[in-house]
């Protein structure tokens, strides 16, 4: 028996979504698969709620994701400004200073997220070129409040590029509505395929940003001029190549794309604040503390918790051994320190009480009898019914 797949990501996927992998593998001259590949990319666009945007759907993982934005819209001695709330966040710094940016940060302790006013700021001291947001730190569980920040980079004529590994599908998010000009996401979270694919949404601004380049893109590979072509190609029902493209993965994708629009995007949004919820009443009764600093900033899409005095690490390990599988700590600072929960794609109410289950049980054989036992599946059960 498997076990239930409660990490961070990579996430259990649907049966329809394995028996797309499962299929024949289709060539990417197809004409089968032309058809997939141009639909997938209408639904992206459709998922990131940005009907005027440009999709890029490429092999590779979230960082390459993060890379194929930066890559085109920096250029060296561009100033960036990462609003920064995790490990993933110090990520994205990196990839710009390695593509020559001058990078500043707007940085919030472990838990917590700047707010706008503290970015404001910032963005008034100097001329930025772009400014990035991490939606959904994975390190942390931090959400950011992404509509105010992206306005204020709006206000200030600074691109807003939003990470949404962690939070696309999952989290609340209007590209257009509110102004990002890339919301870049990888496939293996919330979208609900297994790892592989980094995808993005490109606004008009940012096309527009990148053609007034005065340099070439540093490197092949994520250069918008190899890709650009290929995914208005394949949008129009023509063939294309620069470099072959994940077949099978791509219709995974479209049929997990096509899923969640039939979901409905905001009664998917509901449905992740509800087994949040439900997980969060969860915690309290058993006495644990978030590491996100108040619910305001605490993420639908996983939990990062403390462990309680006396228990440690090998929690992860007593969770596992009752069949569900966790993930420990990442945040260089505390990782150590806490452990994560992933409840995000198609986690169910019943992932959400055996989960908790599991914790609660590992957490009294390893000491911790803050309550009763079957206090807290007893709380998320509550929480659910309400």
């Amino acid at each position: 028996m498997r076990d239930l797949l409660m990490i961070p990501g990579p996430v259990d996927v649907d049966a329809d979504v394995l028996q797309a992998l499962a299929a024949p593998v289709p060539g990417h001259l197809d004409a089968g698969f032309i058809a997939t590949f141009g639909r997938a990319l209408k639904r992206l666009r459709e998922i990131s709620l940005a009907p005027g945007a440009q999709p890029f759907v490429v092999a590779g993982s979230g960082t390459l994701a993060m890379e194929l934005a930066v890559a085109n819209l920096t250029e060296p001695g561009d100033r960036a400004l990462v609003v920064n709330t995790g490990y993933f966040s110090d990520r994205m710094a990196h990839i710009l200073e390695r593509h020559g940016a001058k990078v500043t940060h707007v940085r919030a302790p472990p838990g917590g997220a700047p707010d706008a006013a503290q970015v404001e700021a910032e963005l008034q001291k100097a001329s930025f070129k772009l400014m990035t947001i991490t939606h959904v730190d994975t390190s942390t569980a931090v959400l950011a409040p992404v509509e105010s920040l992206v306005k204020a980079a709006r206000r200030h004529g600074v691109l807003a590029v939003v990470d949404g590994v962690c939070a696309t599908a999952g989290e609340s998010f209007h590209q257009d509505a509110w102004g990002a000009d890339v919301y870049l996401t990888a496939s293996q979270k919330a979208v609900g395929v297994p790892p592989g694919l980094a995808l993005l949404t490109v606004s008009p601004r940012a096309l527009d940003a990148w053609r007034q380049r005065k340099v070439p893109v540093a490197s092949v590979y994520p250069d918008w001029a190899e890709w650009l072509p290929v995914m208005e190609a394949y949008e129009a029902g023509k063939p294309s190549y620069f470099a072959t493209p994940p077949t099978s993965l791509i219709r995974a994708l479209d049929v997990s794309l096509g899923q969640i629009l039939a979901e409905g995007l905001e009664a998917r949004f509901e449905r992740h604040r509800r087994m949040a919820r439900a997980f969060r009443a969860a915690w309290s009764a058993l006495g644990l503390r978030m590491l996100p600093t108040s619910e305001a900033v605490a993420a639908n899409t996983l939990s990062a918790l403390y462990y309680p005095e006396g228990v440690d690490a090998s929690l992860v390990g007593r969770v596992k051994a009752q069949g569900v599988a966790i993930a420990g700590g990442l945040h260089p600072d505390l990782k150590t320190r806490y452990f994560r929960v992933g409840h995000m794609n198609r986690v169910t109410a019943a992932d959400v009480l055996a989960t908790v289950g599991a914790i609660e049980r590992a957490l009294h054989a390893g000491g911790h009898r803050a309550s009763a036992s079957g206090t807290g599946v007893a709380a998320a059960q509550a929480a659910l019914s309400d």
